[in-house]
């Protein structure tokens, strides 16, 4: 028995070596060549059809076109096999059809016998037929498809790719995230190219079966009647039905590998059962049922008309219509009940509410609070789909990576008050922000480099203000082909979020929180925090220069040297504003790397002399303050840097003297958000400066 198992345990392993592939193409360019016995053909014959209909098969089974990759080149190889059998069959037809119409085998004698009743009149229509479907409505259907589909994928990688972007800046994904989505975009603009190519091949298979069947029929009868002797009735009867079968033989694989083409190219790029969809899909309208039941009723009692096929098929449809409104019925009464992710307002108490007030009434306010319109409700709703859940629980863990301490939990609740499509961002129970969203459609943001105009419905995105249209989900391919970013409703919602969270950081950093990072800081590093406090500064304190931070838009990721500076410089002055500025001496290479990355080169902007010393006066008080004139004139001066560092790509940076660094920032912190003031002991030693320009 072993001795047995060795040898194909070795078949396996050549198999699993990478030699499977080349055997095969050689075994199919070796059928062109080497004349096939009858029976080989048979099996052959059997083996194509069964192959084309596990393939038909792996189409409607597979979840989305991308989870069968290797479609284009199983459709080379099928179509390999079924020329490589055309040309044996051809041989074995031509040399031996004059012994008659079991000359080439079984299966070809079955398919021109019994299929089409040995009329070879009927044979030559019934493989018309074929053809014209085959080739005229599948192959051309989805040769068109796959090369529209392929040149929208390919225009929309781009935008694919930026949206990608956007949603890893945002917090929506992850790196690792990120890097599947972008290698997802690359394989679905490889599938849909190879797609292109590949259908090319069926169109050539239909055009040479019909080809390869006038050959048949000409050279049959040409070899019948001047090689054998045969009249010209007899050898056109044979030859014909020979040719028939054989074409049959050869068009049944082929249009089951052409309708999986069409199948495939035709589905959506989503994951989805085929046969889950179907049914849903069409079957899952009981009005549509309901209709359809009725007209065949009606058509059912015409007299003249089958009138028992047409009333029984009324009958079933009509209570598979009644069925699936009685179940829609039932789903529509359990979901009118409480939504445990929307909790009803009121509490407990809204229950019993003859029970006695307690202090349990009072709860706290939440730090992090959204509320939503009842049209919102199924973004937030797990049961119903919704994604929003996910998307703020990858938010919050990007934001709690990138500004180093933990977000707390968004607490989500509907409010009838807000219109249908709006909802409401609250940080520590008070309003922040406001918007409404179309849950049903997506937002195409314009990224500064799209051409073409959307039809949809205008509107602007929440977060950063920016034009925007709201366009139907069928319109994404589309607007991404023309340059534009398209998000869903749960990304908008999620971005706004986002955004709010990080302008709202020094609020939603409190004495709990300092001090449970101060705890996990102990765990290593225990007498540094000693040290700190209670022992050099009280809690209070560092609460407030972390807020600083947070407040200027500087991470707190970097706590241990935070705590270093604190204890080296507490001692001299405990006043929040100069442990803030020591601080930020401390973390100046931290900061300028969160602002120019990697780059060699930090490109700055510094203040005319007449300009710094003004400034230094009013922060000094040895000055008037700034007129509201000059304020309006600076405003406008570093506006305008702004905008020309972002026409380059480059970050606007003003450098400007340790003493009026803080009055500065604090100035044009809300005016001109991304504009960084750094002092000259902020810059590392080693960072090489580049001047742009004085402001005056």
């Amino acid at each position: 028995m072993s001795a047995n198992v060795r040898p194909n345990s070795r078949v396996m392993d050549l198999l699993r070596a990478g030699l499977g592939a080349p055997l095969i193409v050689l075994a199919m360019l070796a059928m062109v060549i080497i004349p096939l016995a009858p029976p080989v053909l048979d099996a052959l014959f059997s083996f194509n059809i069964a192959i084309s209909l596990v393939v038909l098969l792996a189409v409607v089974y597979v979840r989305r076109p991308l989870d069968f990759t290797i479609f284009p080149i199983v459709l080379l190889m099928t179509t390999m096999l079924r020329l490589a059998l055309n040309v044996a069959s051809t041989r074995v037809v031509l040399l031996h059809g004059q012994d008659g119409h079991g000359a080439a085998g079984r299966v070809i004698e079955a398919f021109g016998e019994v299929v089409v009743g040995g009329n070879f009149a009927v044979g030559l229509v019934v493989f018309a037929i074929l053809t014209i479907i085959n080739f005229v409505v599948i192959t051309k259907g989805a040769g068109r498809i796959s090369e529209v589909s392929a040149r929208f994928i390919l225009d929309a990688m781009p935008g694919k790719q930026m949206a990608i972007d956007a949603d890893l800046n945002a917090g929506l994904l992850t790196r690792e995230e990120a890097k599947a989505r972008r290698e997802e975009v690359r394989e679905e603009a490889d599938f849909y190219g190879a797609m292109d190519g590949a259908s090319k091949f069926i169109r050539g298979d239909a055009i040479a079966g019909i080809l390869i069947l006038f050959i048949n029929l000409i050279g049959g009868l040409a070899i019948g009647v001047l090689q054998h002797g045969l009249p010209v009735g007899e050898a056109a009867k044979i030859y014909t039905l020979l040719s028939i079968g054989d074409g049959l033989v050869a068009q049944l694989p082929a249009l089951l590998v052409s309708s999986s083409v069409a199948m495939l190219v035709t589905r959506a790029s989503r994951a989805q059962d085929m046969g889950g969809a179907m049914v849903g899909q069409v079957f899952g309208q009981h009005k549509a049922l309901a209709v359809a039941a009725t007209i065949m009723g009606l058509v059912g009692i015409v007299p003249g008309m089958p009138n028992v096929v047409f009333l029984t098929l009324a009958a079933v449809l009509g209570y598979i219509a009644w069925k699936l409104y009685k179940k829609q019925q039932a789903g529509g009464s359990e979901a009118d009940g409480d939504n445990p992710a929307l909790p009803a307002p009121g509490g407990a108490s809204a229950s019993n509410p003859n029970a006695e007030l307690t202090w349990d009434e009072v709860r706290p306010v939440d730090p992090l609070g959204l509320e939503v319109g009842y049209r919102l409700i199924p973004l937030v709703d797990k049961n119903q789909g919704g994604e929003l859940m996910s998307r703020i629980k990858a938010v919050r863990r990007k934001l709690t990576q990138d500004l180093g301490f933990l977000i707390p939990p968004v607490h989500i609740r509907d409010n009838l008050e807000l219109p249908s499509n709006g909802y409401r961002l609250l940080v520590h129970g008070v309003p922040v922000a406001t918007a409404e969203i179309h849950p049903d459609r997506e937002l195409a943001l314009d990224p500064g480099g799209a051409f073409g105009t959307l039809e949809g419905i205008p509107g602007r995105d929440p977060a950063f203000g920016l034009d925007a249209t709201w366009i139907q989900p069928h319109q994404h391919a589309l607007a991404e082909s023309l340059g534009y970013t398209v998000v869903d409703a749960a990304t908008v919602v999620a971005t706004h979020l986002s955004h709010l969270v990080r302008e709202h950081a020094p609020e939603l950093l409190g004495h709990e929180e300092v001090q449970q990072l101060l705890a996990t800081l102990g765990k290593s590093a225990p007498k540094l925090v000693e040290d700190l406090t209670p022992k050099s500064l009280p809690l209070a304190t560092v609460v407030r220069v972390l807020q600083n931070l947070l407040i200027e838009r500087v991470p707190i990721r970097q706590l241990r040297r935070i705590v270093e500076q604190l204890v080296e410089f507490a001692p001299q002055n405990a006043d929040p504003a100069a442990l803030t500025a020591a601080v930020r001496n401390g973390l100046g290479r931290f900061i300028v790397q969160e602002i120019s990355g990697m780059s060699p080169e930090l490109p700055v902007y510094t203040l005319a002399p007449q300009l710094e010393r003004v400034l230094q006066d009013s922060v000094q008080g040895t000055g008037a303050a700034l007129e509201p004139g000059l304020a309006e004139r600076l405003h406008q001066s570093l506006a305008d840097c702004v905008t020309q560092q972002d026409a380059k790509s480059e970050p606007a940076v003003v450098l400007v003297p340790g003493t009026v660094r803080a009055a500065l920032a604090r100035l044009v912190r809300h005016s001109v958000p991304t504009l960084s003031v750094l002092s000259y002991s902020e810059v590392p030693e080693d960072k090489r400066l580049k001047l742009v320009g004085t402001i005056s």
